[in-house]
C-alpha cells in the first residue's frame, strides 16, 4: 500500500478510513499483477492463484483521459482532416488555451487537453470555460463574424509553454493516467496546464481583452478582423 512514486504525482488516496479498511477481517487485498485475473466465473473471480467467491463485482476499468473521448468521436476539421491525424494518434497534442484547435474552426473544448482541467476544481473550471466561450461567441456576433479558428502560431506557442511548465515538475516522471501510461500503446505526454488556475484565467482574460488574440476571425464573405 506504500506509494512507490513521487507523492502527489498521482491522486493521493486520503479518504476517511481508507487504509483502516484493509485491516478488517472481511477484506482481502489481492495483487492482480502478481496473480492476474483469468476469468469471471459463476461464483466470482478466478485469478492465476485461486478463485474468490463474490456477491457483487464492481468494474473499475480506468479511462483514457484527456484525449481518448475526443479521438474516438472521429472529429473532422478543415479539408476533412481527422483530429486523430492532427494529433498523430495522441503523440503530438496541440491546442490553444485548451479551448480551440487549429484546423478545426468553430470547435471549442471544455476543460480539454492543455487546460488546467483535471488538476482543478472541475465544476469551477467548466464554468470559466463556458462563460469565456459564451463571451467569445457574443463578440463574434457583435462584429458579424461567423468563423473562428485558433492560429497555428498561437497553438504552437501555447503547447510549448504547457510542456515547459510540466517539465519543471515531477508529474512527467511518474507513470499515471495523467501521462496516459494506464492505456496500452498510448503515447506518453502531459497535456495539462500546470501554471495554476489564477494565471490561466488571467491569460484567457487577456486574450479576450486583446480582441481574442491568437484567433483568426472571418465573416461568411471572407472578411477578416
Amino acid at each position: 500500500m506504500k506509494p512507490t512514486y513521487y507523492f502527489g504525482t498521482k491522486r493521493p488516496v486520503l479518504d476517511t478510513d481508507y487504509y483502516e479498511t484493509y485491516n478488517r477481517d472481511n477484506v482481502s487485498l489481492i495483487d492482480a499483477k502478481a496473480h492476474p485475473i483469468k476469468e469471471i466465473t459463476e461464483k466470482g473471480i478466478k485469478t492465476s492463484a485461486e478463485e474468490y467467491e463474490l456477491d457483487i463485482i464492481v468494474f473499475a476499468t480506468g479511462y483514457d483521459a484527456m484525449t481518448g473521448t475526443l479521438l474516438k468521436m472521429d472529429i473532422r476539421g478543415r479539408d476533412g482532416i481527422s483530429l486523430y491525424d492532427k494529433w498523430s494518434g495522441g503523440s503530438s497534442v496541440k491546442t490553444y488555451l485548451g479551448l480551440a484547435i487549429n484546423g478545426f474552426p468553430n470547435m471549442f473544448t471544455i476543460t480539454g487537453p492543455e487546460s488546467p482541467s483535471v488538476l482543478t476544481n472541475m465544476p469551477i473550471s467548466i464554468e470559466q470555460h463556458v462563460e469565456w466561450i459564451h463571451d467569445f461567441i457574443a463578440y463574434m456576433d457583435e462584429h458579424r463574424m461567423a468563423v473562428s479558428e485558433a492560429e497555428a502560431e498561437a497553438e504552437d506557442n501555447w503547447s510549448q509553454h504547457c510542456r515547459e511548465v510540466a517539465e519543471k515538475t515531477l508529474f512527467v516522471q511518474t507513470d499515471s493516467w495523467y501521462t496516459g501510461a494506464n492505456v496500452n500503446g498510448k503515447p506518453r505526454g502531459f497535456p495539462i496546464y500546470l501554471g495554476g488556475v489564477g494565471p490561466y484565467r488571467k491569460i484567457c482574460d487577456d486574450v479576450a481583452a486583446n480582441s481574442y488574440k491568437g484567433f483568426s476571425l472571418n465573416s461568411l464573405t471572407g472578411q477578416k478582423i
